[in-house]
Formats: structure tokens, C-alpha cells, sequence
């Protein structure tokens, strides 16, 4: 049997089956996240103490700094978010197998070969992005807002930061989360292009619209300081026009027959 015909056949797959296919995986891959968490929970102290250490480094070795929690489950509740987002970091490469594995037999040769450039790049892209808020991007915030503190000489009484750790810890996931998803424009535009929706020149042309939307979406996912969002802003900016020059490369406009 041809190649073509494997791929016939797999199209022609019966709806049920394809359902029963899809049920499978979904609970290989639930599983496999599953026990990511329950490996990883004993370590989320540890876990949290490496997504602290911005906080931490700016403060030095003073004892009496500290985080907070105000709440009875707080502490707990923080702890189980900073599992969560360990485990999917962890049991992500076996999601996108799965789903791999179960878009492939109906993708013909060339439209494997997009989707598994596409498959490969977005967990790279999400990881650039947290990875740059996270050493880059909110040191930078943290040292901001902690220049607010001032001593008992200069207020009266002394203003001092003391943060809930669920604020912390919410702050640090949203900007990573935040520079990781918005790190995907690239591929985003790039598939826009191939399906025709947009082009390079089109791009090019729109481009002061796509300052005014990047700044407006920087100033909404970012903490409240400019050095945050111009800290979101400058990448997408650079991410922007490098995706002018994949979409003129890699999605060059199609032809009419006619021509």
C-alpha cells in the first residue's frame, strides 16, 4: 500500500475511532501531568524559592525581610499554583507528542512539515519570553517599586515592603506567562500569512497601528511602571519586524495561475 493510500485510509477513519484515539491520549497526557505534580509538590518550597530570588537578591542577606501571608490556605494555595505551573512546564514535550501524533496521519507531507516547525518553536518562543521577564524584565520592576521604601528620618514612620506571597507569586507568573505567550507573535503572524490572511507588505504598511496595539497590550499585562511595559514592549517591537521578514521569506504571496 502506497504512502498516499496510508494516508487516504487515515483520513477515512471513522469519527468514533478518531474519538477514541483522541480520549486516549488526552489520558496518557493528564496522567503524565498528574504525576509531574505529585513528583514535584515535595519541591515546591524549593521551587518558589528560585521564583523569589529577584526579590531576594535585592534585598541582600537582611534576616528581617520576609514575605507574608495573611490567609490560613494561602501559603498552601500558592505552593499548589507554583506545582501546577512546574508540572505543565514539565509535562508540556509530552502533550505536544501526543498531539502530534494525533494530528499527523491527516496532514500531507508539506503540512507536517509546517506543523512540527510550528510544534517545536512555540514551547522555545514560551521559554525566551518567561526567561526574559524572569532574569530581564521583573528584576528590573522589583527594583523599582522596592526605591518607594523609605526610613522612619524621611516618612515619619518608615514605609517597608512586606508582600503576601500569593501577590508575589501572582505578579511573577502573569509577567511570564505574559512575555511567553506574547514571544508567539512571530509564529502567529507567520501562520496568518500561509493561510493568506495577511502578508509582508501588508505588515510593513500597518506598522504604526502594531506600535500603538503592542504598547496598549504592554501597558495591560504588565505591572504599573513604565519599566515593565517598554520591558514587554521593546521585544515585541523587534519580534514584529523580524516577523516582516519571516512572512516575506518563508509565506511569499501566491501567485494567480493566470500570471
Amino acid at each position: 500500500m502506497t504512502s498516499d493510500q496510508n494516508q487516504s485510509s487515515d483520513k477515512d477513519m471513522p469519527l468514533v475511532a478518531h474519538l477514541l484515539e483522541l480520549r486516549s491520549r488526552l489520558l496518557w497526557s493528564f496522567l503524565f501531568f498528574g504525576v509531574a505534580f505529585v513528583a514535584l509538590y515535595p519541591f515546591s518550597q524549593h521551587i518558589f524559592a528560585y521564583l523569589v530570588m529577584p526579590l531576594a537578591d535585592l534585598l541582600g542577606t537582611d534576616e528581617s525581610r520576609r514575605l507574608i501571608y495573611t490567609g490560613l490556605p494561602e501559603a498552601f494555595l500558592t505552593y499548589l499554583k507554583v506545582t501546577l505551573f512546574a508540572a505543565f512546564m514539565v509535562s508540556f514535550p509530552i502533550i505536544a507528542l501526543h498531539l502530534w501524533r494525533f494530528i499527523m496521519p491527516g496532514l500531507y507531507k508539506n503540512e507536517r512539515r509546517t506543523f512540527f516547525i510550528f510544534m517545536i518553536s512555540t514551547p522555545l518562543l514560551f521559554i525566551v519570553g518567561a526567561g526574559f521577564a524572569f532574569y530581564g524584565v521583573i528584576p528590573m520592576a522589583r527594583k523599582f517599586f522596592l526605591s518607594y521604601e523609605s526610613s522612619a528620618a524621611i516618612t515619619g514612620l518608615a514605609i517597608q515592603l512586606e508582600a503576601r506571597v500569593s501577590e508575589y507569586l501572582s505578579m511573577t507568573l502573569q509577567m511570564m506567562i505574559a512575555f511567553g505567550l506574547c514571544f508567539q507573535m512571530p509564529l502567529v503572524l507567520l501562520l496568518l500569512a500561509r493561510m493568506g490572511v495577511l502578508t509582508a507588505v501588508s505588515l510593513a504598511q500597518k506598522r504604526r497601528y502594531a506600535i500603538v496595539l503592542i504598547l496598549i497590550m504592554s501597558a495591560i499585562l504588565t505591572p504599573p511602571d513604565v519599566l515593565s511595559m517598554m520591558g514587554l514592549a521593546a521585544p515585541l517591537y523587534v519580534l514584529y519586524e523580524i516577523s516582516i521578514v519571516l512572512v516575506r521569506v518563508l509565506a511569499p504571496p501566491k501567485k494567480e495561475s493566470g500570471e
